[in-house]
């Protein structure tokens, strides 16, 4: 049987491409695995209910190595599992000439020694790939922080008679949840907003 996996960082990149690919090459839908996550480890939905149903003399497609995952001694680990332990073969479609592991599985014990060279060195890039992106994920984020850019959700501002509302709070006039419900806020943010005006009191 032929399947593909297919792999996206975050939600909002788009899979159609890598789909289009896998269908033009016979998949059936039902049989192509998408996740929309991080390479950094294999705890992925889609990747877990792939290797479930991967059996012996299956071949998986991927469109390329990085979309297997992006750590290093995890990809290597990985494709052993799935050509050595479970039986199945993989293609890699944008290296296709190089990492077919039928190609290798042919060749006996040299091919082995082959696709640990291979593996190893692309695995490697692809590790490294992963670390530049983090790298100017930061860069980025530290750069927006010195031009003003806040992260995170909205600061929620108090209300015209958020003092007056915490002192009949305190004072036992008003429950917590009415209070929360005069100042529009959830708990988190009415009590991280008391604690605040608190210091501001000292």
């Amino acid at each position: 049987m032929n399947i593909g996996y297919i792999r996206v960082s975050d939600k909002s990149q788009n899979p159609d491409r890598q789909i289009e690919k896998m269908k033009a090459i016979g998949i059936e839908e039902r049989f192509i695995f998408v996740d929309r996550q991080s390479g950094k480890d294999f705890s992925r939905p889609a990747y877990q209910s792939m290797k479930r149903v991967l059996r012996a003399g299956d071949l998986l497609y991927l469109d390329a190595l990085d979309r297997l995952g992006r750590d290093y001694d995890g990809i290597i680990d990985e494709w052993k599992d799935m050509t050595r332990n479970i039986g199945a073969d993989i293609v890699v479609l944008e290296q296709e000439s190089l990492f077919d592991s039928r190609k290798f599985r042919e060749m006996g014990e040299l091919g082995k020694l082959m696709e640990d060279q291979f593996l190893s060195l692309l695995s490697y890039v692809a590790a490294q790939e992963r670390k530049k992106i983090r790298t100017r994920q930061r860069e980025g984020i530290d750069l927006a922080r010195r031009k003003g850019v806040r992260f995170g959700r909205p600061r929620v501002e108090t209300t015209k008679d958020f003092r007056e509302t915490i002192e009949r709070w305190r004072n036992g006039e008003v429950t917590a949840r009415e209070a929360m419900r005069i100042c529009r806020m959830s708990p988190s943010t009415f009590y991280r907003r008391v604690e605040e005006w608190k210091e501001e009191l000292r």
